[in-house]
């Protein structure tokens, strides 16, 4: 079973789903960025793949790309990065990135490196859904990866129950139509929230944008099945003098440990 999947089947609230932009802040940080998440117990890590126009990444984690590309992040340079990963940790991994550069790698070679080295789901956000199940779903699936695909405020009811047909995994509900590090109020979305709650749809929801400490997450997960926290956590290991301490310490202010 995809341990996104069995993730869900044992918690269905308060998920914590954390991203981070692989190569970064250090090119070799990658592994251990993911180890220190998963040692203090985040739920699902979304690892972020640079790229140099992404179109839904605001001011800092865009810079995050930036120094990950300088630093000489590349895909292929991270699938060997994540050799052994398994070995290390079984929180569910999440690839996030952008159509072009998995293009050039190849879509199928690209699902295949994934499944080597224990990945779970992919998202990418330019990916139009319509291509997505014409061309893609069948490679997705013989390699056991879960797609994911993202609404906003403004997505209309049909699509929405398109996308929760099309998708596995969760679906990722963004909180405004914005980029990443958006800081506005979460609590202004709560008809949003309310209207995907009622909704009953068959996929686990997670919010994301706009997620950046404990009221901003507890809020999201009156409504949903939890959150996702990016530009906050970029910003709290950029110049942190030791990442392990650095993460272990936003970690418990998000969600203290009992």
């Amino acid at each position: 079973m995809n341990r996104i999947d069995q993730l869900f089947a044992k918690q269905k609230n308060n998920i914590l789903n954390i991203y981070c932009t692989a190569g970064y802040p250090q090119l070799d940080d990658t592994t251990t960025v993911i180890e220190a998440l998963s040692n203090n117990g985040v739920d699902l890590i979304e690892l972020g793949m640079p790229f140099s126009d992404p179109l839904a990444d605001g001011p800092v984690i865009q810079h995050s790309s930036t120094i990950a590309l300088k630093n000489g992040m590349k895909i292929s340079l991270l699938f060997e990065q994540l050799k052994g990963i398994r070995e290390k940790t079984q929180v569910p991994i999440i690839l996030m990135g952008y159509l072009n550069p998995v293009m050039q790698f190849g879509i199928e070679n690209f699902c295949k490196h994934c499944a080597e080295v224990g990945i779970d789901g992919i998202i990418l956000p330019d990916l139009p859904m319509d291509e997505y199940e014409q061309e893609y779903k069948k490679i997705f699936e013989q390699y056991g990866l879960h797609l994911i695909f993202l609404l906003t405020p403004e997505t209309s009811e049909e699509r929405i129950r398109k996308i929760d047909r099309l998708s596995k995994g969760f679906i990722y509900a963004v909180s405004s139509s914005s980029t990443t590090g958006s800081n506005k109020d979460i609590d202004l979305q709560e008809d949003y929230f309310k209207r995907l709650q009622n909704m009953q749809l068959s996929n686990p929801v997670l919010v994301g944008f706009g997620i950046r400490d404990k009221a901003t997450f507890e809020e999201a997960c009156k409504y949903t099945n939890g959150a996702i926290i990016g530009t906050a956590f970029v910003k709290a290991i950029e110049t942190a003098p030791d990442l392990q301490v650095a993460i272990a310490n936003f970690i418990q202010d998000v969600r203290p440990k009992l």
